[in-house]
Formats: C-alpha cells, sequence, structure tokens
C-alpha cells in the first residue's frame, strides 16, 4: 500500500480564522445591503465594517502566498546547495553560513563554471546580492521564480 502525503493544515488559519472572517464578510455585505442608499451613520458603519472584513479577509487568503514563498526559498537554497557541492566536490554548509539569503539566491543565477568562486567571494568578502550580480559572467536567468 503506498504511504500518503499528508496535508498540511494550519487549524487556527484554516478552521477558525478563514470561516469566521468569511461569515463576517457576508454578514457585513448584507447588513450593509439592506441600509445601502440611506445616508446615515448606520449605512457609513456597515459600509466601513463590510469593507474592513472583505479586506482582512483578502490579507488572509493572500497569506497563502506566503508559504509558497517560503518553500520556494527553501528549494533555492537546496538548489545551491546541490549545485555547488557538483561543481566543486565540497559541502556547502560551512560557507552557507555566512551568506544571507539574498546572496544565495543571486548565487543561483551563476553559472557552474564561476559558482565556486563566486561563493568563496561572497562569503569571504561579505559581497552585497547587487555586487555578486555585478560579478555574474555566465548568467542564468531563473524564469520559474515567482
Amino acid at each position: 500500500m503506498a504511504a500518503k502525503n499528508p496535508v498540511r493544515l494550519y487549524p487556527l488559519h484554516h478552521f477558525v480564522l478563514l470561516p469566521l472572517l468569511f461569515v463576517m464578510v457576508v454578514y457585513t455585505i448584507r447588513r450593509y445591503l439592506s441600509v445601502a442608499g440611506d445616508d446615515s451613520q448606520i449605512s457609513r458603519l456597515w459600509f466601513s465594517l463590510a469593507a474592513v472584513t472583505t479586506l482582512s479577509f483578502g490579507v488572509l487568503v493572500m497569506l497563502r502566498q506566503h508559504y509558497a514563498l517560503t518553500l520556494q526559498d527553501r528549494v533555492a537554497r537546496l538548489e545551491v546547495r546541490q549545485r555547488y557541492f557538483e561543481v566543486s566536490g565540497q559541502r556547502f554548509a560551512a560557507l552557507e553560513k555566512n551568506l544571507t539569503l539574498a546572496q544565495i539566491l543571486t548565487l543561483r543565477l551563476a553559472g557552474d563554471q564561476e559558482l565556486p568562486a563566486l561563493v568563496q567571494a561572497a562569503a569571504t568578502q561579505k559581497l552585497a546580492p547587487k555586487d555578486i550580480m555585478a560579478q555574474i559572467n555566465d548568467f542564468q536567468p531563473d524564469t520559474m521564480r515567482v
């Protein structure tokens, strides 16, 4: 029997906040629509609440994008680790401690021939990502990163 890969859910996010906020969006919009057109305090109040809950719901849904970007960062680190090992025969871990995520993401754009030297330079000289980019001669674009 094949093992199943469990879906990772955040109970507070998926089972409490999203449903509750969705109910609030529907409720506030319905309440606003019942008084829409009136130039009264209650009409403005329900409009404001509907706008705030709708925006909050949108922000909460967009939080899912944060999960994807975090995963992309992990994959990018693994990619540089693997490429560095393949081209240099050495582990990347010792140098990785001295590099920021922005530096690692920039190093991904270097070709295999120049990667080991650029990694060494970035780690020892604390090169900024823009300085690393300026030293890349064999640029390998990343067209898949979101």
